[in-house]
């Protein structure tokens, strides 16, 4: 049998949860396998290669310990008006802006890259995709990079949202030149265009978010949710590597992770066009003439080629991954799930579909077109979260079609 710590959070006195005992086995393995995919990077591809996969275990550290959900969030505030999971966003875009904006407005990098912010075309690919996006991610019970740090986890449901957002990516890809075309959008617009500069820009975007803030405080004292369940957690400095962070701790580290990963890579972070080339490389070895698809034309043409250790946003989800594994064998948590209901297998793989073709069409995930759409200043990183907001009432709906729950006023803890 397992043995458990219990651990008291000291400012409020009750006990928390047991802690698992850590998998060192687990944490040594995926460590092991961390450092040997850094040295054939670096010595392949250089060290900004080996920085960038770097992050990428950094970001699955913080996305598992902090829990930061974007699903979770949207769900318990559309279902009950539990607005702590959009604060917490909104502090990480605030944080992420303030960062971004003399970043973008140089336009320099580390290792002499060129800077650019995660821009794209305003209509309706991105009203459909995020929609879609929406309703997929409460179906398959996580985001892009919730499936990313599920999967590190253990949790075996994911890997068939995984399954199906590499599915639903490849649909996306193929099917790009039609949503994409200049009759059904308009131009990428930056909010520094418009307010005449990034400081202009930063202004009315803090405003922007402040107000947001504002608003889900005054739904929540309307509504009175029910409190976000507490989860287990050590004490003091052991709290680093056992159990949950506080969620302001995983926006600001995730807003500062992000920041570096637009110094060192030239462009923000991204989760879902890798899912997009491992597909399509997979289409192309069962003899699909992928090449031919608008999608895989210009620039991306080199990457269809080139080795997925080539692809930044590739070496990046594989850290994640990692990290989320590390993370969760240390802290104990790393279980596999052998017996699945068929319903939640189904759900899983609808809604990983509906990602990854959503993301492909609204140019980015919660992470590419929201978070870091926003924070480069995209007006179109707004319209995405409306839209995904959107699809997230009618994916809430679906969920108890398929055996998942859904937060209700009279739940003790949501």
């Amino acid at each position: 049998m397992q043995r458990t710590e219990t651990f008291v959070r000291p400012r409020f006195g009750y006990i928390v949860g047991d802690l698992p005992s850590p998998r060192f086995g687990v944490a040594f393995g995926a460590a092991g396998v961390a450092v040997v995919l850094a040295a054939v990077l670096v010595s392949r591809y250089g060290v900004r290669q080996g920085i960038l996969f770097a992050l990428g275990l950094l970001l699955g550290i913080t996305l598992y310990h902090a829990r930061f959900g974007f699903t979770s969030a949207f769900r318990q505030f559309v279902a009950v008006g539990q607005g702590a999971g959009l604060r917490a966003h909104m502090l990480m875009l605030a944080v992420a802006s303030v960062l971004f904006a003399p970043i973008l407005a140089s336009g320099k990098g580390l290792f002499g890259v060129h800077v650019a912010g995660s821009l794209a075309p305003v209509g309706l690919a991105v009203l459909v995709g995020a929609f879609l996006f929406g309703v997929g991610m409460q179906l398959g019970g996580a985001c892009a990079s919730g499936t990313l740090f599920s999967v590190g986890g253990g949790q075996t449901a994911t890997l068939f949202t995984l399954a199906g957002f590499i599915v639903g990516s490849v649909l996306g890809a193929w099917h790009w030149g039609f949503w994409t075309q200049p009759a059904l959008n308009l131009p990428a617009l930056s909010l520094a265009t418009v307010f005449g500069g990034y400081f202009g820009a930063l202004i009315v975007q803090l405003g922007v978010i402040g107000a947001i803030t504002l608003v889900t405080i005054l739904i929540e004292r309307k509504r009175r949710p029910p409190q976000i369940a507490p989860q287990p957690s050590a004490r003091g400095l052991a709290r680093v590597i056992r159990g949950t962070w506080p969620l302001w701790t995983g926006a600001v580290v995730l807003a500062v992770l992000n920041a570096a990963t637009l110094l060192v890579s030239g462009h923000p972070w991204g989760i879902t066009s890798a899912f997009a080339l491992w597909g399509s490389k997979l289409a192309q070895a069962l003899g699909v003439n992928v090449s031919s698809w608008a999608y895989w034309s210009g620039s991306r043409a080199a990457s269809l080629r080139a080795s997925v250790l080539a692809d930044v946003t590739s070496v990046m989800d594989f850290g994640i991954v990692l990290g989320a594994m590390i993370a969760a064998a240390l802290s104990g948590t790393f279980v596999l799930h052998r017996h699945l209901p068929p319903k939640t297998v189904i759900a899983s793989l609808l809604g990983g579909v509906l990602m990854g073709y959503g993301a492909r069409l609204a140019y980015g995930c919660n992470i590419g077109a929201y978070f870091s759409g926003v924070a480069s200043f995209s007006l179109h990183g707004w319209i995405w979260a409306i839209a995904a907001l959107l699809g997230t009432t009618v994916g809430v709906r679906l969920r108890p079609l398929f055996g998942l729950t859904v937060p209700k006023q009279t739940d003790a803890v949501c």
